[in-house]
């Protein structure tokens, strides 16, 4: 699952490493309207699935891997420098416990749909990607719904199954500091990466490699 301003081309280069291992992966569109609709998408996605399967979430995908998680196919969840909320949980009111990451002033509205300006994109959002891939994801990035961010989950799913997650130590986007606590409250399996928020597309080998030990292919 990929978060805000994202689509689901920027899992290709993790799916590069992992498909050659022999697993079957699908990366998600994840239509950023409302929760219950990104939560649906990825539902059917886990329906067609053969088999157990990792449920995996970049950023705002993470709010709809702990939701969809509960799905009986889901055998483990890795989260990406990701939100992991808690059931019934104000997750925006939690971030605002840690320091407004810088990315935030960068979000601009065009009435009921955001997206991050080109300065934000580049410096706080892909700040360790090669500019030139920068600039082709910022021009290709999928705007949200303002209704997606109202979203809470009724079920968190690492509560009850296997949890990883890989922390952006460099992050500008989601608070590294939060990232930590959400890792440390799940007992999640963690590894840190010296990365922006997309260690998705710069750190993608070690990424894979996390997904790859929560398939049980470590």
């Amino acid at each position: 699952m990929h978060g805000l301003f994202a689509d689901g081309s920027c899992w290709n280069d993790v799916i590069s490493f992992l498909q050659p291992k022999g697993l079957n992966v699908t990366s998600v569109q994840n239509p950023l309207s409302t929760l219950p609709q990104s939560v649906a998408a990825a539902v059917r996605v886990l329906d067609r699935q053969d088999g157990p399967t990792v449920l995996v979430g970049h950023s705002f995908g993470g709010m709809i891997v702990t939701q969809a998680g509960m799905h009986r196919s889901v055998s483990a969840l890795v989260y990406i420098a990701a939100r992991a909320p808690d059931a019934n949980e104000d997750f925006a009111a939690l971030a605002k416990t840690y320091p407004t990451p810088p990315a935030s002033a960068g979000i601009v509205y065009d009435g009921e749909e955001g997206r991050l300006t080109e300065e934000a994109f580049l410096r706080d959002f892909a700040g360790d990607v090669p500019e030139a891939r920068a600039q082709l994801l910022y021009a290709t990035q999928y705007p949200f719904q303002k209704a997606l961010l109202a979203g809470t989950v009724t079920d968190a799913a690492w509560r009850s199954k296997p949890a990883y997650y890989a922390v952006s130590a460099e992050d500008r986007t989601i608070n590294p500091e939060l990232q930590r606590y959400l890792a440390r409250r799940m007992e999640a399996k963690t590894i840190e990466l010296p990365a922006s928020h997309l260690s998705i597309i710069s750190h993608p080998r070690e990424v894979s490699e996390l997904i790859l030990e929560a398939a049980g292919h470590g």
